[in-house]
């Protein structure tokens, strides 16, 4: 996998460069400014991407606004959407946690024929000009694939879900217990919605282990926001112990953040799915400005090992996210390990 910082003039093979007004888009072929929303600001994840935008937005000279904060709150995405496009942006960016209720404001935006590139969610409605994502239902197979082989395929687990409002929540649980049902049958999953909260987090996690004491294993849906609590919490009964600990309870993340890894270092968890951050903001800024250039895409292998694939309401391209286990942890490929 190749995480390498410098893009191509043609970045993709699968781009196709407009050339009529059958295929260009509204913001035409000059380029134009970019505006972009951060969803919030409290999880690890998140605040690691931020800090990728602006390097990414030099390298790849993209006409990036200030950048506004949604803060988790659909309502304040929607303002701060309106204050963009008011001070001038012909494309938005944008990752809505709740990826049905911004159906409106991409309509909107369809209206004003001004492109949008949403990061890590795919609205359930409204048109989009690129997804840039992850496979998010390979996340909850590959947890329940993990978890299901620690323990032999019988015992307990707890699922901390993220919002259910989501896309990705709905994904990465869904995959997790089908894949729990097909294959791992003898093992019972408890299932949290958190709505990405790590205080939630804590306290489900607490009251399913006083319930269900012989609770074995634990997927968390983004290491951001459940990792802190989920530690306080086996710390606090005796259950952070080494791997070939009897107590040991094992643990598989989400989002590949440097904490992440320190404790797969450590022992006190086993694994994580590294989300892209760097190259989420990467291709966020690389899609947007192609569609300030009038680009297009089409479905199909890309040259950054990630594939296309098309939607009913647009195009997603889901990027590569490896499995973090003890043995792979210390790769300097993955951004976890190159965050200052």
């Amino acid at each position: 996998m190749k995480f390498g910082r410098a893009v191509a003039a043609a970045a993709l093979l699968a781009v196709v460069t407009a050339c009529g007004s059958g295929t260009t888009t509204g913001a035409g072929s000059g380029g134009g400014k970019v505006g972009i929303d951060h969803p919030r600001a409290d999880s690890d994840f998140w605040n690691s991407y931020i800090k990728y935008v602006p390097q990414m937005a030099g390298e790849l000279k993209v006409d990036l606004m200030p950048a506004t904060n949604s803060q988790n709150d659909v309502a304040k995405l929607v303002n701060n959407v309106q204050a963009l496009i008011g001070q001038g942006a012909k494309v938005i960016v944008m990752a809505p946690q709740d990826t049905g209720a911004i159906a409106n404001t991409l309509q909107q935006l369809e209206n004003k024929k001004i492109p949008v590139v949403t990061v890590d969610t795919r609205p359930d409605k409204g048109k989009v000009y690129m997804v840039v994502r992850a496979d998010n239902r390979a996340y909850g197979t590959k947890a329940c694939e993990f978890l299901g082989e620690k323990l032999g395929g019988k015992g307990k687990v707890v699922q901390l879900q993220g919002a259910l409002s989501s896309i990705n929540g709905r994904d990465r649980s869904e995959a997790f217990l089908e894949c729990m049902k097909a294959k791992f049958p003898g093992i019972t999953v408890f299932s949290e919605p958190t709505d990405w909260e790590g205080s939630k987090a804590a306290s489900m996690l607490q009251t399913r282990l006083e319930q269900n004491p012989d609770i074995k294993g634990i997927y968390m849906h983004a290491g951001g926001v459940h990792l802190a609590p989920t530690l306080q919490v086996l710390k606090q009964k005796g259950l952070l112990v080494p791997p070939d600990d009897p107590k040991h309870i094992f643990v598989i993340s989400n989002d590949g953040i440097p904490q992440e890894f320190e404790a797969i270092r450590k022992g006190d968890i086993d694994a994580t799915v590294s989300q892209p951050a760097d190259l989420y903001a990467k291709y966020a800024l690389f899609y947007a400005k192609a569609a300030a250039e009038g680009k297009t895409f089409k479905p199909g292998p890309t040259d950054h090992d990630s594939t296309i694939i098309q939607l009913p309401n647009g195009l997603e391209d889901q990027l590569p996210a490896p499995l973090v286990t003890k043995e792979n942890v210390d790769d300097k490929a993955l951004w976890g390990n190159q965050v200052k």
